[in-house]
């Protein structure tokens, strides 16, 4: 056994196996197929459920919805196999210890933080996707498309319920995440097929125009919902996962990797999840928009609810409940398992699972307000465009450093505690573009790859000026 295999046996001893601050060793790297069913889990999910209705309630048309999700998440699995798998397998560390390495122990602790609570906020909104599917045994109440309150002590006490359960399994760390994955994750696309089946029988389809005519030239968006077109699909669906690929949030998936080809396996998300399910979840939302509830909500100037425990329920029974509930798990998971990493960044004498416990109670309260479910579309587009920017400092250093001539992972080697270049890169970045959307009125996902560029290009000029190369 060498040196380093001994430490890293220690390190492991003492992390619980999570590799925080150290590379992954040789002997825990894995191979694609752990890769692929965990990829396929978390997208074939709990959001997919959210994510499919939404799109219809943007009025989306039928080009715009099928072939720009096709070209969207092409586009997605480019950046995670080109940029995140790439740079993930070089060093082989979580995004918070590079980012650390990088920026200095306190700016990166507020990114930390940052990048934690939105972890936990979209894991609440799938723990809510989950409760919507065990409520209904119970006659809950479901929650409307513009509800932020909990409706009910049924409800809290359904997604306390939830919410720990799922704490508890993130908390046994990444072996277990994706064993939960690879378990749950072929119910769940087994549902979306039969569901969607279903739902084409339930919408009278019998040829691939009757399909077409679903959406057919789109409309108007739902009351309070913002228009999709073509453009809106491609690039949504692209940054929908962009904190994770662009980011470089999944360096903490990736490390593991033993080769960067493993960044292929996300296609089984994307085409799985991000295509199939998303449109078989709309199917399932065009068959309820023809119910008299949704008839009579849409009549009175209103949105029907988008409730996916019962929509599935409506399509296949007990199946779509079990479903719902394991597609919510399965994003849930690795999500929390991700705010555990940031958390125990800054708490790093806590345990890995004491931390993802403590995400798991954050994502647990967030669960119980449906308007991050509700507003998924928009509160995704926000969280990669807030997280995205500080992955294009990663990516610029690893690929141009030496062109640029700056030195790697300048704050440990400077002991700063607060790389400036970093924040002004990030913070010039952000406002410039944020001001853009909200002055202009620009959806925020069609300024995220910009502000990426920006805060990468930056972050190089102020690195070369700024840079002490003598340390």
């Amino acid at each position: 056994m060498t040196k380093y295999q001994q430490s890293a046996d220690v390190v492991e001893d003492v992390s619980g196996g999570e590799f925080e601050r150290t590379p992954v060793p040789t002997s825990k790297l894995k191979g694609w197929k752990s890769f692929i069913g965990m990829y396929a889990g978390e997208h074939a999910a709990g959001t997919e459920f959210m994510i499919g209705p939404l799109f219809l309630t943007a009025g989306v048309s039928a080009f715009d919805l099928i072939i720009g999700l096709l070209l969207g998440n092409i586009l997605a699995v480019l950046s995670w196999r080109f940029l995140t798998a790439e740079i993930a397998v070089k060093n082989r560390l979580t995004l918070y210890f590079q980012l650390e390495k990088i920026c200095g122990k306190k700016l990166v602790t507020g990114y930390n933080l940052a990048n934690g609570i939105l972890f936990c906020f979209l894991a609440g909104s799938m723990i809510t996707v989950s409760a919507t599917a065990v409520g209904i045994p119970f006659d809950m109440p479901m929650p409307k498309l513009d509800d932020t309150l909990p409706n009910g002590m049924t409800w809290i006490i359904i997604v306390i319920v939830i919410g720990a359960v799922i704490s508890i399994i993130a908390a046994r760390g990444y072996d277990t995440v994706t064993k939960a994955a690879n378990w749950m994750s072929p119910v769940i696309v087994l549902a979306f097929v039969a569901a969607g089946i279903v739902a084409l029988s339930q919408l009278g389809v019998g040829s691939f125009s009757d399909f077409w005519n679903i959406w057919g030239d789109g409309g108007e968006p739902f009351p309070g919902q913002t228009k999709f077109t073509f453009w809106h699909v491609v690039i949504w669906s692209w940054f929908a996962n962009g904190a994770m690929h662009i980011g470089m949030s999944d360096l903490s998936v990736f490390r593991f990797a033993k080769e960067a080809k493993a960044g292929w396996a996300t296609a089984a998300g994307m085409y799985v999840g991000h295509y199939m399910a998303w449109i078989a979840a709309a199917l399932l939302y065009a068959v309820y928009l023809k119910s008299p509830e949704a008839l009579s909500y849409l009549n009175e100037g209103s949105a029907p609810p988008v409730a996916p425990g019962p929509m599935a329920y409506n399509a296949i029974g007990v199946l779509g409940i079990i479903a719902v509930v394991l597609a919510g798990w399965t994003t849930a998971n690795p999500t929390i398992y991700r705010a555990g990493l940031a958390f125990q960044a800054i708490l790093p004498k806590l345990s890995t699972a004491k931390v993802t416990i403590l995400a798991g109670s954050v994502a647990t309260i967030a669960g119980l307000f449906p308007a991050f479910a509700m507003k998924l579309l928009g509160f995704v587009a926000l969280y990669g465009f807030i997280l995205a920017p500080f992955g294009a400092v990663i990516v610029f250093e690893h690929f141009f450093h030496n062109k640029v001539g700056i030195l790697k992972n300048y704050a440990e080697k400077a002991k700063l505690s607060f790389n400036k270049s970093v924040f002004w890169a990030w913070a010039i970045s952000f406002g410039l573009f944020y001001f853009i959307s909200i002055q202009f009125d620009v959806f925020l996902s069609f300024v995220t790859l910009p502000a990426w560029l920006l805060c990468g290009i930056l972050f190089l000029v102020f690195s070369k000026y700024s840079q002490n190369k003598n340390i």
